[in-house]
């Protein structure tokens, strides 16, 4: 007997084991922003909800809301935000719908026919498969381009790479001409709405972007439904608008589109595309590009359809025609909450979307049931008697397929009132199985370590944490990365582009966000397509939910973090170590590209040496702070409120150069690159372009946030410090 029980003991111990090593380390450390005696309890909560997120939960989630097509307007987009709400309330927590009317284009007319030398007209469809019961589905969007201009245009093709500026220098250099031609581009290199924004720069008249097999095809791998990869007639839909210069409604740019919004006319946007652009398949791309004469394509442009890869124009003449329903939609955006105790005018933020192009049961409801189960779990500590110093949000976006509308919309509607009070957004969109991925604000990078230090890796004994360090060891690309990894306490976050909801929370307002999600070990190419299906899902990507269940605790565990923290966790020497990563890659730019001797980056490393060593100052006070319990702080509300509003200082009212939405001085997606960020945007974009009457200005604008941003932190510092 006494052999038995030693023996089930070491099994428990083995699969257990990261759970007892983690509560005997965490006894043992401190918790940033907490005293002992409130860590210990923290931790305690913690455990509690990461113990409650089931696997079969977020299946069932995924079966029910991916049932059906449920883009914005449809009837089962609304009822899924009704179910979600129900849910919510059904917890515990008070839910409500937020609705808001948007201008949501859909094809009434869509036509691609090749008329020389031969025809051929495009099929435009993508087929059932059999074993997939949802490629079937009735209220499938087709296979289009939001926010194109209407059009009907004839006239040659041109083969343009991907599309991108440098691509039409190319061109150049090979004497040919986009101006008055229809040019076709593969997908990748850029966002798909800068191929046509580029070609309109150039003279084109219409655009076809199609899914080249070398990126996203057969080159991969095997086809759906033999493997994960995107078939021969699958298309990838998609919204072209020039969300670069503003996301959300095209028709109420910077307020919100509530019912009886003012509203500009649709001929006064400047983010709706000026072209006719239409997705097809690399099986309707096939003909076209077969057909092209003219010069061959650089090496690096040919793609593995089996043919040689012409520029053209030639003699290949194509007619493409679409026309949308321009109405507006109404969207339903679901706010849960959880109110605070202590200080219920603070509040987090977490989200993700609930529209899909089709069904969507990747994108974006892997990420969508995840934020269900943290709302559950939450639901349950109350249950138990936990109650968060903070406001907690848990919101379900809609719209955000087309141009980040759901959240947009909310955000312009609620400005001045998150400007107040929104302390951190968390973001979370698709996920599947791998490692975890995160962007965001620098000064939750620490943050993130310390979390992801706390929550089981799938399939591992090691934490988050140490199967990402891993992961990361066997990518490194130079013997300085290496050596960081090994030596730096933190491991690093990625800046934030766009292409998901926290860009109208950090780009326009200023408020810390961040994102993450699983990802690496899935391949596929059903992104956007009627296959995003639960049937592809369960057999490609993460079936077990086990990954789903980490991405639950490890965003339940930064919400809960949060919302109870003695100090909020913010940590501005890593941000400080970004920044100088970033100004250094400036110089290099500025010499490659011959910038005049009067760029001076005096003003930048002067800011940048001030918040470096208002960071070092902060990190002493904190820690002393922390040591007396911060029963020495009077004021822990104010040290609070100058905390989660010091991003709001890394912000300039002007916004960036023929972008006034985009305010954030260190964040923003690219000009030509949509969802890329671009660092120290307007001076990077100001020497990649060479306006280089541009640089001081902009200079100027980024080293007086620096120092703002330092200022503001040396005033928390008085504070901990009892002056």
């Amino acid at each position: 007997m006494k052999k038995l029980v030693v023996t089930l003991l070491s099994v428990l111990i083995a699969v257990n084991g990261f759970a007892f090593s983690t509560l005997a380390q965490t006894a043992m450390r401190p918790l940033r922003g907490y005293s002992q005696a409130s860590a210990k309890t923290q931790f305690d909560w913690e455990e509690k909800m990461r113990a409650i997120p089931k696997p079969d939960n977020l299946r069932e989630y995924m079966k029910r809301l991916s049932a059906e097509p449920h883009h914005v307007g449809s009837a089962y987009d609304k009822q899924n935000a009704e179910w979600i709400r129900d849910l919510y309330r059904s917890w515990g927590l008070k839910a409500e719908l937020e609705e808001f009317d948007v201008l949501f284009p859909t094809p009434t007319e869509r036509l691609l026919e090749m008329l020389e030398p031969t025809r051929y007209t495009a099929q435009l469809k993508e087929p059932v498969v059999a074993e997939d019961p949802d490629s079937k589905d009735a209220n499938q969007l087709p296979t289009y381009n939001a926010y194109s201009a209407d059009g009907d245009v004839t006239g040659q093709l041109v083969f343009v790479n991907y599309g991108v500026p440098a691509d039409y220098e190319e061109l150049a250099k090979l004497g040919v001409e986009v101006k008055g031609k229809i040019v076709i581009a593969k997908y990748g290199g850029s966002w798909r709405g800068i191929k046509p924004k580029v070609a309109y720069e150039h003279g084109a008249i219409g655009c076809l972007i199609y899914s080249d097999p070398r990126d996203d095809g057969y080159y991969q791998g095997d086809v759906f439904p033999k493997g994960a990869y995107r078939p021969e007639q699958g298309v990838q839909r998609g919204s072209v608008m020039d969300m670069p210069i503003h996301p959300g409604d095209p028709l109420t740019p910077g307020w919100g589109a509530v019912k009886g919004a003012r509203r500009i006319a649709r001929e006064e946007s400047d983010v709706i595309m000026k072209i006719p652009v239409q997705p097809i398949s690399y099986g309707d791309a096939l003909p076209l590009l077969k057909s092209l004469s003219g010069p061959v394509a650089p090496e690096s442009w040919r793609g593995a359809l089996p043919i040689t890869y012409h520029i053209g124009p030639g003699g290949t003449q194509v007619h493409l025609k679409v026309k949308f329903d321009w109405s507006l939609k109404t969207l339903y955006n679901v706010i849960a909450r959880i109110e605070g105790s202590d200080y219920p005018d603070q509040w987090i933020v977490y989200g993700n979307h609930h529209d899909a192009w089709v069904n969507g049961a990747d994108d974006p409801i892997s990420g969508q049931v995840t934020v269900l189960e943290v709302g559950r779990a939450l639901g349950e500590l109350l249950k138990q008697g936990w109650k968060p110093k903070r406001t907690i949000m848990l919101c379900a976006w809609d719209g955000e397929e087309p141009a980040l509308l759901g959240s947009t919309e909310w955000v312009e509607t609620h400005a001045e009132e998150l400007s107040k009070k929104c302390v951190v957004y968390l973001n979370s969109d698709s996920t599947s199985k791998g490692y975890l991925g995160a962007g965001g604000s620098h000064t939750l990078e620490h943050l993130l370590n310390e979390v992801a230090r706390d929550v089981q890796q799938p399939k591992s004994e090691q934490s988050v944490l140490e199967a990402l360090k891993e992961r990361r060891l066997t990518q490194v690309r130079s013997d300085d990365e290496r050596q960081e990894l090994r030596e730096r306490a933190d491991l690093r976050i990625s800046a934030l582009g766009s292409g998901s909801d926290y860009t109208p929370f950090i780009q326009h307002l200023g408020i810390a966000a961040m994102n993450t999600g699983f990802g690496g070990e899935v391949g596929g190419g059903i992104y956007h397509s009627i296959y995003d299906s639960f049937y592809w899902y369960m057999k490609f990507s993460d079936h077990t939910f086990e990954y789903g269940r980490a991405l639950s605790q490890v965003n339940g565990t930064i919400v809960m973090r949060l919302a109870d923290a003695d100090v909020l966790p913010f940590e501005f020497t890593n941000l400080a170590d970004t920044v100088s990563r970033y100004t250094n890659e400036l110089e290099k730019l500025a010499a490659k590209n011959n910038a005049p001797r009067t760029v001076n980056f005096a003003p930048l490393k002067a800011a940048l040496t001030a918040l470096t060593v208002s960071a070092r100052r902060y990190e002493v006070a904190l820690k002393q702070a922390t040591g007396a319990g911060f029963v020495s702080v009077k004021k822990l509300q104010t040290v609070n409120e100058l905390l989660y509003t010091s991003e709001r200082k890394l912000t300039n009212a002007q916004g960036l150069p023929r972008r006034p939405w985009f305010k954030h001085q260190l964040y923003a997606p690219g000009f030509y690159t949509g969802y890329g960020v671009k660092t120290i945007p307007g001076v990077r974009e100001a020497l990649e372009e060479k306006h280089w009457n541009e640089v001081e200005p902009q200079m100027k604008n980024v080293s007086a946030a620096l120092q703002s941003l330092a200022s503001q932190l040396d005033a928390a510092t008085r504070l901990l410090e009892g002056k």
